[in-house]
């Protein structure tokens, strides 16, 4: 196991399944915030509402795909499938579908996404087992160095702060590793603010999630400084079309800044620069 990896782990459940490791070297690559306008910002994946749980009904057969003794109807795949909301962005339409990735069908971009859940864990050295074998989740630096294993990117940034947060949303989606409490499941505010309830940081933790941001709907500011409480973020969940906004969510700035100590924010990339 490497040793100058920083690894907080989670116990994996169907709905869930992403860990935390931070990487020095890699955290190095920061883009950080040199006072530039921040904006709101949008991008629409090109794929439908993914749900890693209730995989029987969507057709997905593990068993006869993945050679499993029994068809599972969850898995622990968060860190796969978004990943695959963002590289349905990040892909021209050829690109995507040269790589395997077809956007207009949901249980073929699910098995892309399980492919990639499959991937990372490889690339997660430090945990024990890999998927199939085992459904033990992954992580966000784990899916962005399988995607660049495949070509899919050619490189990735990292931010630590609310500025470069919104930062990298300037130019493209992100990746957000975040640990996931009860009232983030249970949400039933109409617009998925997964923070709407004021005591959402009491409600258990249920374990670690990865998300797409999508978009850096509202930047809010107060005397030239980010206001945390009005700036608001959406992504892209990976819990069906049904839950909040039709399967997006939404959080408050403060609500990450809140969570920051075991979340992480990737962005993957496709500019011609390697790492």
């Amino acid at each position: 196991m490497p040793t100058d990896l920083t690894i907080r782990t989670y116990d994996p459940a169907g709905h869930l399944g992403r860990h935390q490791a931070l990487d020095p070297r890699s955290l190095a690559y920061r883009r950080p915030y040199d006072g530039q306008p921040l904006r709101p910002t949008a991008w629409e994946p090109r794929i439908p509402v993914l749900d890693q749980r209730n995989l029987l009904a969507q057709g997905i057969l593990t068993s006869a795909s993945y050679g499993l003794d029994t068809d599972v109807d969850a898995l622990a795949s968060c860190t796969g499938q978004a990943a695959t909301a963002l590289l349905s962005i990040l892909l021209t339409p050829e690109q995507a579908t040269g790589a395997g990735l077809h956007t207009s069908s949901v249980v073929a971009a699910q098995h892309f996404a399980i492919g990639l859940y499959a991937d990372a864990t490889a690339a997660d050295r430090w945990l024990e087992h890999t998927w199939p074998t085992h459904d033990i989740g992954s992580s966000g630096l784990g899916v962005a160095k399988a995607m660049r294993a495949r070509g899919l990117i050619d490189q990735y940034g990292h931010a630590t702060t609310a500025e470069e947060l919104c930062t990298l949303l300037q130019t493209g989606p992100v990746l957000l590793g975040l640990p996931w409490c009860s009232a983030f499941t249970d949400t039933t505010d109409p617009h998925g603010f997964i923070d709407a309830d004021p005591d959402w940081a009491a409600s258990p933790l249920e374990g670690g999630h990865e998300v797409c941001v999508t978009a850096l709907e509202d930047v809010a500011q107060v005397d030239g400084q980010l206001d945390p409480d009005h700036t608001v973020l959406r992504f892209r969940n990976s819990h069906g079309p049904s839950w909040g906004d039709h399967g997006d969510g939404r959080l408050r700035l403060s609500t990450y800044l809140a969570i920051r100590a075991q979340a992480d924010v990737i962005q993957p990339r496709r500019d011609g620069v390697l790492l």
